[in-house]
């Protein structure tokens, strides 16, 4: 004979809510999954544009009359691998998203596709224009540089962005996020 006691329907009751309570926690709310999808996708906005190659060579400027603008030569380097840094920790965080419907498994992967094309061009192309930013070289070998990064990774990337944002409204829109879309 069975002397094993039977399990009453309260506790089965019980363990079935606070699991599906600990499931509820571990899902990010849709606030939290826009901040890091989408949201965080505003360091990158610039790439592949003029403003973020003018923004890298003011790293290098120097005013004579203001003794703390004196450079060593190596911020605009410092600025890109502090900025590639930001972006692979964005990255693992995007990866680390739980997407539970399709609309937030779309918005996840553009994330992810939109990181992984720029981290690259950051710690390779743009990373070697600030060195020669740093390195005061020459107005034409620059804009050669920049000319070459946006017709290369340009397009691509400006595709890829536009996407997140319009699934970024969409998402925003059906989770009552309030966001100032640059309007």
């Amino acid at each position: 004979m069975n002397k094993l006691p039977a399990l009453s329907l309260k506790p089965l009751a019980a363990i079935l809510i606070l699991f599906s309570l600990f499931c509820t926690a571990c899902s990010e709310t849709p606030e939290r999954f826009f901040d890091i999808a989408i949201l965080n996708t505003n360091m990158i906005n610039d790439f592949a544009s003029a403003d973020l190659a003018r923004h890298i060579e003011d790293e290098t400027k120097e005013y004579p009359d203001i003794p703390s603008s004196k450079k060593k030569g190596d911020e605009a380097a410092i600025s890109i691998n502090n900025k590639i840094l930001y972006l692979e920790q964005s990255l693992e965080k995007v990866k680390k998203l739980s997407a539970s419907g399709e609309e937030e498994k779309q918005i996840k992967a553009l994330s992810q596709q939109l990181y992984e094309l720029v981290i690259p061009v950051y710690k390779n192309e743009y990373l070697a224009y600030a060195k020669l930013c740093d390195s005061k070289g020459s107005r034409a070998a620059k804009d050669e540089m920049i000319k070459n990064i946006a017709e290369k990774y340009g397009a691509r990337f400006e595709q890829n962005f536009n996407a997140l944002m319009e699934k970024g409204k969409t998402y925003a829109r059906e989770h009552n996020i309030q966001v100032n879309w640059g309007k």
